[in-house]
C-alpha cells in the first residue's frame, strides 16, 4: 500500500470502516428493519466512499458492506454465516449492486473533474488571447503566461530568457513529452517517462517559425503534471511566442 498516495490510503480505510459503522448504527433496529431495506442503506455507505475514493476503495467498500451485512443484520447474528436464503440472496445483490454503483460512481466523479480542469485550462488560454487581441504588449503576454505555467505546472519557478540557448537543457515538446536530447553514442532521442528530470526544463516559445525564446521551467521533483496539462503549457508558449511574432521582434532561428 506504500505506493499509494495519502488520499487513496484515507479512502481505503473509509472502505472497510463506513460500512462496519452503518451497520452497528443499524443493530438496534435490524428486527424491525427488512433485509432489503438495510442492504440499500449500506449501498449509500458504500457510494460514499466511491465518490470521494478510487475503483479499488469502491470495490473494497462493496466487500465490506456484504460481509457486515452478514455479520451484523442476518441470522445468527454475530457471526459470519447465513442460514436464510432469501438473505442470501439479498447479500449477492448487495454486493453486486455495490460493486457497479461505486464504479459509476468513480466514473461520474473522474468525469465532473475532468470536465472542470478542461474548463479552467480552456480559461487559461484565453486570457493569453486576450491580451494579445487587445494589443497589449508582447512583454504583457509573456509575463502573463509565466505566471499561467507556475500554477498549471505547479513549478516553483519560472522565467522567460529571450533569444538565449544557454546550455543543453530538457525540453518540453509540442506533443507534452519531454525531450532529454540524444545520448552519447545514440541516434535516437531519449524521452522522459512520468517524472521531472533533475534541474530545469525549457518551453521554447515559437511564433511564425520563429524562435524568440524560451520559458525555463523549475519544477517540483516529482510525477509530471497530466499530459493535457503539459499541452496546454505548450499552447500557452506557442501564444507567447506568436504574440513576439506579430510585434515583429527580432528573432533567432
Amino acid at each position: 500500500m506504500s505506493g499509494y498516495r495519502l488520499h487513496d490510503r484515507i479512502a481505503l480505510i473509509a472502505a472497510l470502516v463506513a460500512p462496519f459503522l452503518v451497520g452497528l448504527l443499524l443493530v438496534p433496529v435490524r428486527t424491525g428493519l427488512s433485509a432489503t431495506n438495510a442492504a440499500l442503506v449500506l449501498v449509500v455507505a458504500v457510494v460514499a466512499v466511491a465518490a470521494l475514493g478510487t475503483r479499488a476503495a469502491g470495490a473494497l467498500a462493496a466487500l465490506s458492506a456484504a460481509a457486515w451485512f452478514d455479520f451484523f443484520l442476518t441470522r445468527p447474528y454475530g457471526r459470519f454465516a447465513i442460514t436464510d436464503g432469501d438473505d442470501v440472496r439479498t447479500a449477492v445483490l448487495l454486493l453486486v449492486v455495490g460493486l457497479i454503483v461505486s464504479q459509476l460512481a468513480v466514473r461520474a466523479r473522474r468525469l465532473q473533474g475532468a470536465v472542470i480542469t478542461g474548463a479552467s485550462h480552456l480559461s487559461q488560454l484565453e486570457g493569453a488571447a486576450r491580451l494579445a487581441e487587445a494589443g497589449d504588449s508582447p512583454e504583457a503576454v509573456v509575463e502573463h503566461v509565466r505566471r499561467e505555467l507556475i500554477g498549471l505546472l505547479n513549478l516553483r519557478g519560472c522565467r522567460f530568457e529571450y533569444g538565449s540557448l544557454i546550455g543543453r537543457l530538457p525540453r518540453l515538446e509540442h506533443d507534452g513529452s519531454l525531450w532529454l536530447g540524444h545520448a552519447a553514442g545514440e541516434r535516437e532521442a531519449t524521452y522522459w517517462p512520468d517524472r521531472w528530470p533533475e534541474g530545469e526544463t525549457e518551453l521554447r516559445a515559437v511564433g511564425g517559425g520563429h524562435y524568440y525564446g524560451r520559458f525555463v521551467l523549475e519544477p517540483v521533483p516529482g510525477p509530471l503534471p497530466s499530459q493535457q496539462a503539459r499541452r496546454v503549457a505548450v499552447a500557452l508558449a506557442a501564444q507567447a511566442g506568436s504574440a513576439l511574432d506579430t510585434a515583429g521582434l527580432a528573432h533567432r532561428g
